[in-house]
């Protein structure tokens, strides 16, 4: 098992606050992603849990055992950096081995373990290699190998992909989310500002906002129902459409949010306006319109769109695919 409980943690440098009131429950197993803004404080309430920032005031367990003063090495708990932080000089094998051998682990059981790792990972062939002789994608997975021999109770990943290109990005999603499934008693806690990273990859989302808490949930359920303004436009990629003024008069609320893929282009739709700019990204459209609002809005349409700068837009929200607003950010019924 390997479960965490977080209570009323706060993290201060001086007078400033970093985090603030922090309180989250994660389950044995779970894959949980941090997300926000930077500075929001989500790589601070990462290192709280490794042990390598102090806790200011509350408490972190693990397994039920409250591990505020206990040492980083002694939490069970691995890390995983965006930064590889590989020994240049070292084999894959010695660079994954080099945590077992400080333990005096027998050498067949070391040899075992790297072993069982590099397949898991498929890193053997590339054992006897030193990392300057690996790819990007390749030396993240000796990061991460050198992790799993330890047998860690909760794995810890703090942007552990932004290093790399868009495609190695998406295979290395692929890749941790197979080791998740190859260690389904392990708890994975993950970093990212990357918003596809934490839709595809995340059993429930964390969001924080200047060391708050601001929603916790499934992906689906940020997307579909937001507990605030904040949330709204954070998660969703292009960011949620928000309206005010008489646009939001109408549907009697301080702001109407709705999501570009909501939008449909109609005749006599409920706003229009001039179309700016046209992206066609061969699969979907994003058609980007003056109505008068301020920011453009952002229409979505499946396939290729024919809408050239200067046109004339017309659109409604489909049926009740829209979201309203008050005046502090909190959602309304509809």
């Amino acid at each position: 098992m390997s479960d965490l409980k977080i209570t009323n943690l706060y993290k201060r440098y001086g007078a400033v606050e970093i985090l603030k009131d922090v309180n989250l429950e994660i389950a044995s197993g779970e894959f949980i992603v941090f997300v926000g803004p930077s500075g929001c404080g989500k790589s601070t309430l990462l290192r709280c849990i490794s042990g390598l920032e102090n806790i200011s005031s509350g408490t972190l367990a693990i397994d039920g055992r409250v591990v505020n003063d206990v040492a980083p090495s002694k939490r069970g708990i691995a890390m995983v950096f965006q930064s590889y932080a590989l020994y240049p000089h070292m084999s894959v094998y010695d660079n994954m081995a080099y945590a077992l051998k400080l333990q005096n682990i027998d050498k067949a059981s070391l040899d075992r373990k790297v072993r069982e790792a590099a397949e898991k990972l498929q890193l053997t062939k590339y054992l006897d290699r030193l990392p300057k002789a690996l790819s990007g994608g390749q030396r993240q997975r000796v990061a991460i190998g050198r992790a799993i021999v330890r047998d860690p109770k909760v794995f810890l990943f703090d942007e552990p992909l932004s290093n790399l290109d868009a495609a190695l990005r998406v295979q290395m999603r692929m890749e941790i989310g197979q080791l998740k499934e190859q260690l389904p008693n392990t708890t994975m806690i993950y970093v990212t500002h990357d918003q596809v990273e934490a839709m595809t990859m995340a059993d429930r989302i964390v969001v924080l906002k200047d060391g708050v808490v601001q929603q916790v949930g499934s992906p689906m359920e940020l997307y579909e129902r937001p507990q605030s303004l904040f949330v709204a436009g954070f998660i969703g990629s292009p960011k949620m459409n928000f309206l005010t003024g008489s646009y939001a008069d109408a549907y009697k609320a301080h702001t109407v949010g709705v999501r570009s893929e909501h939008l449909d282009v109609v005749p006599d739709g409920v706003w229009s306006g001039k179309v700016i700019y046209s992206e066609n990204l061969g699969s979907d459209s994003y058609i980007y319109v003056d109505i008068g609002s301020g920011e453009p809005v952002v229409v979505r349409q499946t396939g290729k769109a024919s809408y050239h700068a200067g046109d004339r837009l017309s659109f409604s929200p489909r049926g009740n695919l829209f979201h309203r607003f008050d005046q502090s950010g909190q959602p309304m019924a509809h």
